[in-house]
């Protein structure tokens, strides 16, 4: 069993960044793929980056260039770097983990979600 808790989230003008951050409970967490996925209101979930348990990354057209997916295995932490924000980035943003293969991913576990506001 993982538990997973994001944090980070926030309002943030146009062009701007912020970083969210997942922190997962569970000694078992480097063995795991983990990625980021969010969900706009009105909209469905959209796949946004992943990360395999050997750190190769994965990206959503949308935001490839502006963000950056990361691990950190010894705090049991997964980051997103978002950059150059646009009002369409926002959403609540969800961690998860599982596993991940030839651009497919099966996500065991999910988090609350922490809200992401872009004001133009």
């Amino acid at each position: 069993q993982v538990q997973l808790v994001e944090s980070g989230g926030g309002l943030v003008q146009a062009g701007g960044s912020l970083r969210v951050s997942c922190a997962a409970s569970g000694r078992t967490f480097s063995r795991y793929a983990a990625g980021w996925f969010r969900q706009a209101p009105g909209k469905e979930r959209q796949f946004v980056a992943a990360i395999t348990w050997n750190s190769y990354t994965y990206y959503a057209d949308s935001v490839k260039g502006r963000f950056t997916i990361s691990r950190d295995n010894a705090k049991n932490t997964v980051y997103l770097q978002m950059n150059s924000l646009k009002p369409e980035d926002t959403a609540v943003y969800y961690c998860t983990v599982g596993s991940y293969s030839s651009g497919q991913g099966i996500w065991d576990y999910w988090g609350q979600g922490t809200q992401v506001t872009v004001s133009s």
